[in-house]
């Protein structure tokens, strides 16, 4: 696998915007985020940086996202 680089979360959810994915709804610091085909549905939190860890479950929450993440980012 790739070495994921460090994102915020603003940065990480202009990609998934990029990738198909709307904004549901927002809940204090996280954004609900939404694709309707095939449906996923992933929560990003709005920190200015994002742990590792959690950017590797918000790609395993949206399968085949890895390279199209890397690649946008």
């Amino acid at each position: 696998m790739t070495r994921l680089p460090s994102v915020s979360g603003r940065a990480c959810r202009t990609t998934l915007e990029k990738a198909g994915f709307v904004l549901r709804r927002q809940q204090g610091s996280h954004m609900i985020m939404r694709r309707a085909d095939p449906f996923a549905q992933v929560v990003v939190p709005d920190h200015p940086e994002l742990d590792r860890g959690t950017l590797r479950a918000i790609i395993h929450e949206a399968p085949r996202l890895v390279e199209q993440l890397v690649a946008l980012l």
